[in-house]
């Protein structure tokens, strides 16, 4: 399985945001969405404040991958559902890189925000 390089990493771990194109049915790609993104450990991750109702989440469902571009790094990935274990380490990070933007921040870090929380894994 490929995995992200420690450049990719810090590059788009120090972004603040990442713009996501997911997959439609027929294999093109939707409009880009705008948000945040956060790196713990050698992991990617995003998630909808509107959580697994928003509308970009559920069109990440339809094939489950897209293109991401965050800090120069543009690239092809999988949507995977994060485990429960792997939230913590998304909330920690998500309040260490965005705990400036106060009240805002908090809106990622709700249950309903949490179990959106989706890993991105690059392809080949």
């Amino acid at each position: 399985m490929p995995t992200w390089t420690e450049e990719e990493l810090t590059r788009i771990g120090s972004a603040v945001e990442l713009d996501l194109e997911s997959e439609r049915g027929d294999g093109s790609l939707r409009t880009p969405v705008t948000m945040w993104v956060v790196r713990a450990g050698d992991h990617v991750y995003i998630r909808s404040v509107k959580g697994r109702g928003g509308p970009w989440f559920r069109g990440v469902q339809t094939r489950r991958q897209g293109r991401i571009s965050s800090g120069g790094v543009r690239k092809s990935v999988t949507f995977q559902e994060a485990d429960a274990s792997e939230r913590s380490g998304a909330d920690a990070a998500y309040r260490e890189k965005y705990g400036a933007y106060t009240g805002i921040v908090d809106h990622v870090l709700t249950e309903q925000a949490r179990e959106s929380t989706l890993r991105l894994v690059p392809r080949s």
